[in-house]
């Protein structure tokens, strides 16, 4: 089952790890993606802490890592196509975290309550 965060990232939980991506509201609101840089795999991170760069024709935003843990894994295959993002972003996940607490998401949004927040 997703789970979402205020930051319109969408979490999918498998086995002990989660896959990250953003919502398809956050796309539409960065515009045209041109550029990502992800992070190495391997790396800890902190709840909260800025892993993913994306830069769109409007801006520049980044992706946090919505639990402390590990990076397992990362999608290279955006690095060389960003428009994927905007073209599937339910589909184009960013990266794998394992969690340092477990794989426990109930602190996060259901599918009703990310549709609530965003209107």
């Amino acid at each position: 089952m997703l789970k979402y965060t205020e930051d319109h990232e969408w979490l999918r939980p498998e086995g002990d790890e989660i896959t990250v991506g953003i919502t398809s509201h956050a796309s539409e609101q960065l515009g045209d993606v041109v550029f990502i840089e992800m992070p190495e795999v391997g790396r800890e991170v902190g709840a909260g802490e800025e892993i993913v760069v994306i830069e769109s024709v409007k801006a520049a935003s980044d992706i946090v890592a919505p639990v402390a843990g590990t990076i397992t894994a990362v999608n290279d295959a955006l690095a060389d196509a960003p428009g994927d993002v905007n073209a599937d972003p339910m589909a184009a996940w960013f990266f794998r975290i394992r969690p340092a607490d477990g794989a426990d998401l109930s602190g996060f949004m259901d599918e009703a309550a990310y549709r609530a927040l965003i209107g």
